[in-house]
């Protein structure tokens, strides 16, 4: 799921960060994950079981959170239905959801800046 987002983010014109994208190897990926939150205007957090467990996930978004540039600018995407535990605060912002139709969610998040959702996008070229 992460990767479409992330390859519907790119067709629309939406300049993004994605470590399975832009991370090669002999990477130090912990550095360069660092570089990408303090570079990056918004952060998306794909909510998940398997992500809210992530002490990864936890670490990241809690550096986004304690930026003063991510304020109102941090997106939580709920694709799998999820217990946020550890990730709880989170609620506190608008949740996208891609639990239905992926194109719904990307109408969702594509309208938080403004750009409408062109289906032919996404379509293999």
């Amino acid at each position: 799921m992460a990767e479409r987002i992330a390859h519907a983010l790119q067709e629309h014109g939406v300049p993004t960060f994605f470590s399975p994208y832009n991370l090669i190897g002999a990477q130090q990926w912990q550095q360069e994950i660092l570089g990408a939150l303090k570079r990056c205007d918004w952060f998306i957090v794909l909510l998940s079981p398997d992500a809210v467990e992530s002490m990864w996930v936890k670490r990241e978004t809690a550096l986004a959170l304690s930026d003063n540039r991510y304020d109102d600018r941090i997106i939580p995407i709920s694709y799998r239905p999820c217990n946020l535990g550890p990730l709880e605060w989170l609620r506190i912002f608008q949740i996208v959801s891609f639990q239905k139709e992926f194109e719904i969610g990307c109408r969702e998040l594509l309208r938080i800046w403004g750009i409408g959702f062109d289906p032919a996008k996404l379509e293999p070229k």
